[in-house]
């Protein structure tokens, strides 16, 4: 079953290819939706796809890329909208 995960990082987030990184998994796991940086530092991404590779997904956000520092994952689940065709940076 299809779900939507929506997750806001926190930590050092920002210009430490954060975004392009989680596009990169995401595209790897097949997910669908996008990742954006948010105007209070932290980044913001909403995925769908079966929830055991949104699970991965939310594990690979604990981390981040080398060079980012997570002090927080806040993430919340919902019924997935089909609104997506591929997984971009907005």
């Amino acid at each position: 079953m299809e779900k939507q995960l929506h997750i806001i990082v926190s930590g050092r987030v920002q210009g430490v290819w954060f975004r392009a990184s989680t596009r990169l998994q995401a595209q790897r796991l097949g997910l669908v939706g996008q990742v954006w940086n948010r105007a209070d530092g932290r980044v913001e991404i909403i995925a769908e796809g079966a929830e055991e590779l949104l699970l991965r997904l939310l594990a690979w956000c604990e981390k981040g890329p080398s060079g980012a520092w997570v002090d927080a994952l806040e993430h919340n689940w919902s019924s997935c909208t089909g609104d997506f065709g591929g997984f971009e940076i907005a």
